[in-house]
């Protein structure tokens, strides 16, 4: 199992909470510098997956510092929920959403995806952006989200995958595992969490391996969308 410090004791699970809590005030920032403010296309296109939905209750797992679950308001939900592990992340999360007004739609809550504060078939939908790779046992994970979620409803996850195409593999890998982890640490003043970043993605059960994840946890995989030559993918499933 991969985790953020290897010299450290400690689960994966408090590894990452406290990596997050480390990096928390240059994530932002960070997240628009290393992907060049890409990540934000990827973001609107999961919520263009969501359009159509009737007067929806969301939860964005993983919701770091909020940018889903803000976007996500853009199409009237009722309410949005949002799960992370990290205090610190969520703090600053609660900063944005204040600013926007957006207090009365989301609700941030501090929680372990593997274990949801909330009722079985509750949510319309269950979104996570770049969040899966961190979980400690991702078919518990998975599962958890499948239980929250009503009958017919949809988890989109958008998740960092591998570039299979050449040039742009090879240019990407560079990029990924030598410039990347440099320019993240030395922002972050936290070189480990950016080594984890491309170690994580790396070993992440890409593609059809992470669709038969899906499908383990009660889940029916509809489509995997590529973004951006593969740099990352949205896969899209519905609760049987």
């Amino acid at each position: 199992m991969i985790k953020p410090y290897q010299n450290i004791d400690g689960s994966k699970k408090e590894q990452v909470r406290s990596m997050f809590d480390r990096i928390a005030p240059r994530y932002d920032l960070l997240n628009r510098l290393l992907s060049f403010g890409i990540d934000r296309i990827w973001r609107k296109n999961v919520v263009k997956l969501l359009k159509g939905l009737q007067a929806p209750i969301i939860l964005d797992v993983a919701t770091g510092t909020g940018d889903l679950a803000i976007e996500i308001c853009k199409i009237d939900p009722v309410e949005v929920y949002g799960v992370d592990l990290s205090p610190q992340m969520l703090e600053f999360a609660q900063k944005k959403i204040q600013q926007k007004r957006l207090h009365m739609t989301i609700t941030l809550k501090e929680a372990d995806s593997e274990n949801l504060p909330f009722e079985s078939n509750f949510f319309d939908a269950v979104t996570v952006a770049f969040g899966v790779r961190n979980f400690e046992n991702l078919s518990k994970g998975l599962s958890e989200m499948q239980r929250v979620l009503r009958p017919g409803g949809k988890l989109i996850v958008l998740e960092f995958s591998k570039p299979a195409s050449f040039p742009f593999k090879q240019l990407y890998h560079f990029y990924f595992t030598r410039i990347l982890p440099w320019w993240g640490g030395l922002i972050s003043k936290d070189k480990d969490a950016y080594r984890y970043l491309p170690a994580s993605v790396l070993q992440f059960p890409e593609g059809m391996e992470f669709e038969n994840e899906l499908r383990a946890a009660g889940l029916e995989p509809e489509k995997s969308i590529p973004q951006t030559f593969g740099i990352a993918t949205i896969y899209v499933s519905v609760k049987k």
